[in-house]
């Protein structure tokens, strides 16, 4: 075969991973340990914003930034922050989306939601709304049923689908 892909040929999830966040309790606080992942993400996502940009359809490609948990706004006397298990950052770019808002808010203690909460369903909802012409997955019967309770189910993010 030719170095061209087949049109069949797509991928539709990459994963990429870091456990290089978690600086609450061990000797590096954020001043020390921050300026290793928080660089290397900015250049990364950003690299890869502007190559789909300039070589691909931006809207049918979404980035997906996110951590598992919050962080608490002051430091504990380790030098780092404690979690926030019902608050988590999440960054979305692309996927045709409508994108150059925040959404979602906290109280001023990083508590708790501040506005109506967004749910790990309604991140999923809103990842499949991009992936799949809704329309179509309720009349398609080899779908898993959970794929389809979890995209037409849920609403995805109103504000930005």
């Amino acid at each position: 075969m030719s170095g061209a892909s087949p049109s069949w040929l797509c991928c539709c999830f990459v994963t990429v991973t870091s456990a290089g966040w978690d600086m609450h309790g061990n000797a590096s606080g954020i001043d020390d340990g921050m300026p290793l992942p928080g660089p290397a993400v900015d250049e990364a996502a950003s690299a890869f914003l502007e190559v789909v940009e300039a070589r691909g359809p931006s809207e049918k490609i979404l980035l997906v930034v996110t951590g598992e948990l919050g962080s608490a706004p002051g430091i504990n006397r380790k030098g780092g922050r404690d979690h926030r298990g019902n608050l988590a950052p999440i960054v979305f770019a692309g996927g045709g989306l409508r994108m150059g808002q925040v959404v979602g808010g906290s109280d001023s203690k990083v508590s708790r939601p501040a506005t109506t909460p967004i749910s790990t369903a309604n991140v999923n909802a809103t990842i499949l709304h991009t992936l799949f012409d809704v329309g179509q997955l309720r009349v398609n019967p080899g779908l898993p049923r959970e794929l389809v309770v979890a995209t037409v189910g849920t609403e995805p993010i109103g504000e930005i689908v």
